[in-house]
């Protein structure tokens, strides 16, 4: 075979070296679009703490200029006005609750807690007994004399109603020389404290909320023990004015020449909660019934709370779905007081608590509280790219009208009342469902970054939860009386309580009922294999723990066995099904499925055999059958997960 001629040599019949470059190549470069990495900006022109700014910086956080508005945090350590809130976009962060001065003003928390005692005087004894000056001077003034007719003589602390750091604090034995003043609180003085080492001692406890809508409280696993600077003597005439005595503010006792800056743990006149914890241990005291009594105490003046906050926030966030991401959080400052035999009493709460670190002890308790706290949060880089793709998305509904129920013409018929009140029920039953799974997934990354907080609220006991969901019910009915009705009437939704299976249960007998209504009475119930499952405009992510090779072979195995295990059941007893009334606005899952309790006969195959949709026996489920039903009839719903 012939070869080509070389470039110097035309007649020669050496073989060509080919380039494997192109003339050009060297000459043209391709541009390549660098991604960019998004970041997490903060503003912290708020604060004078420079332990906030090292937090910032450990985080990965970016400072950003103070006029600067559109942070994913912005930090500051005084309350913000609502108007600032109401401002905020849905992926910005901001460390204060509207409506959280209810506890945080001295005044407002006794007048608070004065009403909660009335309903629940046994739940809430942990606050010592408290008069406003000078709309209580009256009450105040015929308690004293009560007190004289049984020749009995109690010490009273004056506090001014908005102080703080101790400023303006004084005792009294004789309350009749006390006049009645403005803006004054006067309590009585607990003068039998738990000591130690002869001192006066109180706890600073810090308490992350990360939501009002539904309410999240965290507690933090230390703290700071401030002690008195001298030994603790009972309240007398020659004493009431040695301050450094009776009270344990840091903020006092730190100018008395006794004030202890030791760096070990266990000297110094500030201690943390850590080694407190292990000193109640080393003398045999219950260390588990003291967390549980201060995570109780904890609760139960948040659900005070609750009601003023959640209302404020609902002010400032008109548009905000309920069970969204919350753009408020707070860190609070719990000072508790324990008497002899370890009950906790709750001096006040700071929704401003000071991160300053004097001393080392302080550097390491506070920094440990607000690290865990940002990374609780998760806050993403993605959140502001989400929060504009949503805006986008909720306009064009809008526009288009997507998504919006028709409405009722007048003279319609009741086959039409029936269709759109099913139509209603789904669609709220629908919006549950994603609140409930959307808070799923936060559980679930709140679990993998929970730090050294824990979550008090909701706790894992049943019996503690149904006692704290009532004392909030008594709470909305004290505080929101002939205000906020739809506030009221959404607390008292029966959907609030439902998990997922029982809101899965409603859905699917809707969709059976409307099914009726349309004239479709040979509808399949059971698992499906997934090709006969109807198409899906957007993919559905998977759940977590689920294959996609394992998830159709198992749905459709079980799926087999149990539709003859339920056939069989149903033709032995009835049981009760999942009833709701369509007219009014009330679900009632009258009993569970069973699903949990039921297992798989163990019989020959035989090919699948479906109930008639007229069928009156149980809906059972595998777990896998639940997550792909759900998806097919939420349609475009995308689970959330990051």
């Amino acid at each position: 075979m012939p070869s080509l001629p070389n470039e110097g040599d035309n007649h020669g019949t050496a073989a060509v070296t080919l380039r494997s470059e192109l003339p050009y190549q060297s000459t043209i470069k391709r541009k390549v679009r660098k991604k960019k990495n998004g970041v997490i900006t903060a503003n912290v022109a708020g604060t004078k703490y420079e332990i906030v700014r090292v937090v910032i910086q450990e985080m990965g956080f970016v400072k950003i200029p103070d006029e600067d508005e559109t942070a994913n945090l912005i930090w500051s350590d005084s309350a913000v006005q609502q108007e600032k809130i109401a401002e905020l976009r849905n992926y910005q962060r901001i460390n204060h609750f509207p409506g959280m001065g209810e506890i945080c003003r001295k005044d407002f928390l006794a007048r608070n807690m004065t009403k909660m005692i009335k309903c629940q005087p046994q739940e809430y004894s942990f606050i010592p007994r408290t008069w406003i000056f000078p709309s209580e001077y009256t009450q105040f003034q015929n308690y004293v004399k009560e007190l004289k007719k049984k020749r009995r003589q109690k010490t009273f602390i004056v506090k001014p109603a908005n102080g703080a750091m101790g400023h303006g604090i004084s005792l009294i034995r004789n309350g009749e020389k006390l006049q009645a003043q403005d803006h004054l609180i006067v309590q009585e003085y607990l003068d039998k404290p738990f000591l130690m080492e002869g001192y006066k001692f109180d706890l600073r406890i810090y308490i992350l909320v990360t939501s009002c809508d539904p309410l999240k409280i965290f507690l933090y696993h230390d703290g700071l023990v401030r002690m008195g600077t001298e030994k603790y003597h009972p309240p007398s005439d020659s004493n009431l004015s040695q301050l450094y005595m009776h009270l344990t503010n840091y903020s006092v006792n730190k100018h008395n020449e006794r004030f202890e800056r030791d760096e070990t743990e266990d000297k110094g006149s500030k201690r943390s909660i850590k080694w407190f914890t292990e000193f109640l241990e080393t003398n045999d005291l219950d260390v588990s019934k003291f967390w549980n009594d201060i995570s109780e105490l904890v609760v139960k003046t948040l659900i005070v709370a609750e009601p003023h906050v959640l209302h404020a926030y609902r002010m400032c966030r008109p548009g905000q779905a309920p069970g969204s991401d919350s753009v408020c959080f707070e860190v609070l400052g719990f000072d508790i007081l324990l008497d002899r035999k370890l009950k906790p009493w709750l001096l006040e709460v700071n929704r401003a608590p000071s991160f300053g670190t004097d001393q080392k002890i302080d550097y390491d308790v506070k920094k440990g509280v607000l690290l865990n706290a940002l990374k609780l949060l998760n806050i993403r880089t993605s959140d502001k790219r989400r929060n504009l793709a949503q805006q986008k998305a909720e306009a064009q509904k809008r526009l288009y009208g997507q998504g919006s129920m028709k409405r009722l013409l007048p003279g319609s018929s009741d086959w039409e009342k029936q269709r759109h009140s099913l139509e209603r029920r789904k669609e709220e039953l629908k919006e549950r469902l994603a609140q409930v799974r959307k808070q799923i997934s936060k559980e679930e990354h709140e679990n993998r970054h929970m730090g050294n907080y824990r979550r008090i609220y909701p706790p894992d006991d049943k019996s503690l939860l149904e006692k704290y969901e009532s004392l909030l019910a008594t709470a909305f009915q004290t505080f929101l009386s002939g205000r906020a009705a739809s506030l009221q009437r959404e607390m008292n939704n029966p959907l609030k309580r439902m998990k997922e299976e029982d809101i899965l249960d409603l859905l699917e007998q809707c969709e059976i009922d409307d099914e009726k209504l349309m004239g479709k009475c040979t509808r399949q119930r059971g698992a499906k294999p997934l090709c006969s499952m109807p198409e899906i405009a957007q993919p559905v992510r998977k759940l977590k723990n689920y294959s996609s090779d394992s998830s159709c072979d198992s749905g459709s195995s079980m799926s087999e066995s149990g539709d003859e295990t339920e056939k069989e059941d149903h033709n032995e007893k009835k049981e009760k099904k999942v009833s709701y009334d369509l007219e009014e606005n009330k679900y009632k899952p009258s009993e569970r499925s069973g699903r949990m309790n039921w297992k798989p006969s163990i019989k020959n195959p035989k090919s699948p055999s479906y109930p008639s949709s007229s069928s009156t026996g149980p809906i059972r489920r595998s777990p896998i059958f639940i997550q792909s039903m759900s998806d097919i009839q939420l349609g475009n719903y995308e689970l959330f997960r990051e």
